[in-house]
């Protein structure tokens, strides 16, 4: 909690503390003085508290007249005192709430070449983890108000807004980001989305999410370079696990869950040597360096080829799929400075 609202909050507690006491003062001391009853005291003391001006229950003799004067001074300081406290702490929360957005704000303005992810549903949040398991920067959008909350408390840079508007894009840094996740619910929205984007990054590499098939080649045709169909992969996927459970299960130990689950990378060839001279797999003598084992291999083209030779060639801007245990993956990254 921020130091200032704590101490803001002890006051509070403090102010509704001595409101008790004078209250009960107040109380004890008409029913011991004026002989009130405790209904007939409790009201006394609330009409005095608060200066409305009503007329006393009965009148008043020397010694009541006495405390309730002094009933009445206590209570105007210790009111006073409580509603500067309570004024106090609104201001200066609106304050730090203020403060850290502004904060945030400028910590995001400072990302570049980063992810936007568009919804902070299921598969939006899903997909802020696995990034974070990365440790890559990202910004998410979110349009429910009620969701930042979540957003605070997973420590997730967040923009609230409506993607639809170009605004709240440029407010994520989508023109300088280099890829984009479109994880909302409706395909409609996720249309309006990537057109906006790919207007205003015609670079950036754009994942939309979709629920049907029919919004597949819309995405794609829209700008969107991947469409995911969560609802045909989770179906594959329970499909797999009955006719081949032990290569599924195998795979999905292969997933990104945490920074100490990761076990497969994709690194660019630029990332193991400066030479302009292309060199083999067998060169680069991954698996003695590090313990790793290249399992694929994606030429300049985007085009992949599973369990590459070893003689085979690598070309600039092509990228290399290794397997290795966690700490081989960390051996790799460290032999090789990869963030």
């Amino acid at each position: 909690m921020n130091p200032l609202i704590k101490f803001f909050r002890t006051k509070i507690y403090t102010a509704v503390f001595l409101l008790v006491v004078i209250m009960l003062i107040g109380v004890f001391g008409y029913v011991m003085i004026s002989g009130y009853s405790l209904v007939d005291a409790f009201y006394m003391t609330v009409i005095t508290m608060t200066t409305v001006g009503f007329g006393e229950v009965v009148p008043l003799d020397d010694q009541s007249k006495i405390f309730t004067i002094f009933l009445i001074l206590a209570s105007v300081v210790i009111v006073g005192y409580a509603l500067s406290v309570i004024t106090e702490y609104i201001l200066s929360k609106n304050d730090v709430v203020e403060l850290k957005q502004k904060k945030m704000q400028k910590k995001m303005d400072g990302f570049k070449n980063h992810i936007v992810i568009c919804g902070y549903g299921r598969n939006g949040r899903q997909a802020a983890v696995k990034l974070k398991a990365h440790d890559k920067e990202f910004i998410v959008i979110e349009k429910d108000k009620e969701l930042e909350e979540r957003l605070q408390l997973d420590d997730v840079p967040y923009v609230i807004g409506n993607a639809n508007e170009d605004e709240v894009l440029v407010m994520a840094g989508v023109d300088r980001a280099s890829c984009f996740i479109s994880a909302l619910p409706n395909d409609a929205d996720n249309l309006f989305v990537v057109l906006s984007t790919r207007q205003l990054n015609s670079n950036i590499n754009i994942i939309s999410r979709a629920s049907n098939e029919s919004s597949y080649n819309k995405l794609k045709f829209a700008g969107a370079n991947n469409v995911i169909l969560p609802d045909k992969i989770g179906g594959d996927h329970m499909a797999s696990l009955v006719v081949v459970p032990g290569l599924m299960e195998f795979i999905d130990n292969l997933s990104i869950v945490g920074k100490s689950g990761i076990n497969i990378e994709e690194i660019a060839v630029e990332k193991f040597y400066d030479s302009n001279k292309p060199r083999t797999i067998k060169d680069l003598d991954l698996r003695r360096k590090t313990g790793c084992t290249v399992i694929g291999y994606k030429d300049e083209n985007g085009e992949y080829v599973v369990n590459p030779e070893a003689d085979m060639a690598l070309a600039r801007n092509s990228k290399v799929i290794v397997l290795g245990r966690p700490e081989q993956i960390e051996a790799l990254n460290n032999e090789y400075d990869i963030d």
